[in-house]
């Protein structure tokens, strides 16, 4: 994991525009409710770390199209292949209905492609022999 210390700036980055996202996020789908300072340290921690598997997924994909294409078409595949199944799994057998689970699926494909082109804007270093 050498490579989340080369790319530290980056990551941490990406996780605050997550973490903003979510806040708008849980703000406009909770009105009337505010998030307790241990929602938003949870949250920021789960930030920091899809990140920095997104930061990976990034650094080691095959460069087949231009960079940009690249880093939100991975972005999207993550979504498309584990975050849209188990969110929906999940929050459909705990009784949401299908356009609540939609919304949380839709906010986190905001966060994965805000957060992959704040990394690549910047910048991500590959770890030596990659």
């Amino acid at each position: 994991m050498e490579y989340i210390n080369l790319n530290l700036t980056p990551i941490a980055l990406a996780a605050v525009v997550g973490l903003i996202i979510g806040m708008v996020h849980f703000l406009l789908s909770r009105p009337g409710e505010r998030p307790g300072l241990d929602f938003v340290v949870l949250t920021g921690i789960a930030e920091f770390w899809l990140a920095a598997i997104l930061a990976g997924a990034l650094i080691l994909g095959p460069p087949m199209a231009t960079p940009w294409v690249i880093a939100l078409t991975t972005a999207f595949v993550i979504w498309i292949g584990f975050v849209v199944p188990v969110l929906m799994v999940t929050l459909r057998f705990r009784g949401m209905p299908g356009s609540m689970a939609a919304a949380d699926c839709i906010h986190w494909l905001v966060v994965m492609l805000a957060q992959a082109a704040v990394m690549y804007g910047i910048g991500l270093v590959k770890p030596p022999g990659v």
